[in-house]
């Protein structure tokens, strides 16, 4: 039968080395990275419906943020819908494409506004907490996917730990290290979205003539008029 005489530390690195003899690893925590953007591409056009514009910006955002020689700045995407229009459908669609792991990753955080900071008593503990684990997970991974469900609901404060990590600005030498991928996805939107949807309808014109341009300019009115809520 199979003998293992080696446990502990000894035993960890010999399987470890076996390991990336075949994968893809490295020495920053999870590096099963595979960022397979054709698959996610297929996947997408095969699998969303009605969502022209999600496939467009989210394939082609990912495919110009991996193939930057030196991205100074995270990427930053925000999804906006109402619920069971694919915002998290998608996000776990990117996950799986990115990591051979998916949301089960060690270089992917979730975060759900209302399960992990519900109680408003207790922003500044959320605060520091939050703070560390995004410092932590930025420190093991070289492309970490932080994604924040809910996000319309995201104290402002908050808000303002995360900001850093998406504005921070690295030498060349971290640069070319650090990918942090940052997704937002947001109830936000959705009745602008529906509206210009249902223009588009009375008028004839088919929902894949809604540009990116219009919708953005619509939804920037909207996400204003909820910025002055606590949760916004």
């Amino acid at each position: 039968g199979w003998s293992f005489p080696l446990v502990g530390q000894d035993y960890l690195e010999i399987l470890s080395a076996w390991y990336c003899s075949f994968s893809n690893c490295c020495e920053t925590g999870d590096c099963r990275i595979i960022n397979n953007i054709t698959g996610l591409e297929a996947d997408l056009s095969g699998q969303l419906h009605g969502q022209h514009l999600a496939k467009e910006v989210v394939v082609r955002a990912l495919r110009g943020f991996l193939q930057s020689p030196r991205p100074l700045k995270a990427l930053v995407l925000s999804f906006h819908g109402w619920s069971g229009t694919g915002k998290n459908f998608v996000a776990r669609m990117v996950a799986s494409h990115l990591y051979r792991d998916g949301l089960k990753s060690d270089c992917v955080r979730v975060f759900v506004s209302l399960l992990h900071f519900p109680h408003h008593n207790y922003v500044d503990s959320y605060k520091a907490q939050l703070q560390r684990q995004l410092s932590e997970t930025l420190q093991r991974c070289r492309q970490p996917l932080l994604i924040f469900d809910e996000a319309e609901k995201l104290h402002s404060s908050l808000l303002d730990a995360i900001r850093p990590f998406m504005a921070q600005q690295h030498s060349e030498a971290q640069a070319d290290q650090q990918r942090p991928i940052f997704l937002f996805l947001s109830n936000l939107g959705g009745n602008t979205i529906n509206e210009v949807a249902l223009e588009y309808w009375r008028a004839g014109r088919a929902r894949e003539e809604i540009s990116l341009e219009l919708l953005e300019q619509r939804l920037r009115l909207e996400l204003q008029e909820a910025a002055g809520e606590s949760w916004a």
